[in-house]
């Protein structure tokens, strides 16, 4: 049987098939995601670029996706924009966030396709404004 050598990894067939399977469901999903939330549905498909725009999507400013490249606290940002992402669209209990995290992918898809989930805005900075007393638009 043969083997996909990529980096050094051995991959079988069929490993090779379902990460090229979730990455297509992956892609579709930040498309329709980005159609969603009025931005730039080819921005999902540049690497790099999709992070700056979902750092819009969330209200954050865009250097803050040079904060995933910092290794360790990564994995805690990713945590924390998911769930973000997951106010954004109106989700605050505790399961939404547990299923945010967990079955990322199939999470944006769900949130990308459904027809009753509308982007409400971004959430970013959302309860401090709430605090001091200022408008949100």
């Amino acid at each position: 049987m043969n083997t996909l050598t990529l980096f050094g990894m051995e991959f079988n067939g069929a490993t090779a098939m379902a990460t090229m399977f979730l990455t297509l469901i992956a892609l579709g999903a930040n498309c329709k995601l980005f159609m969603k939330c009025e931005q730039p549905i080819w921005a999902a498909l540049v690497p790099g670029y999709n992070v700056v725009i979902a750092m819009r999507i969330l209200g954050r400013p865009d250097a803050h996706a040079l904060l995933f490249l910092v290794p360790v606290f990564n994995v805690y940002f990713f945590f924390k924009t998911v769930i973000e992402l997951a106010q954004a669209f109106g989700k605050h209990t505790m399961t939404d966030f547990v299923l945010a995290v967990v079955f990322n992918v199939f999470y944006v898809l769900n949130l990308s396709l459904a027809w009753q989930e509308e982007y409400e805005g971004p959430v970013y900075g959302k309860a401090a404004r709430q605090s001091s007393g200022l408008q949100t638009a």
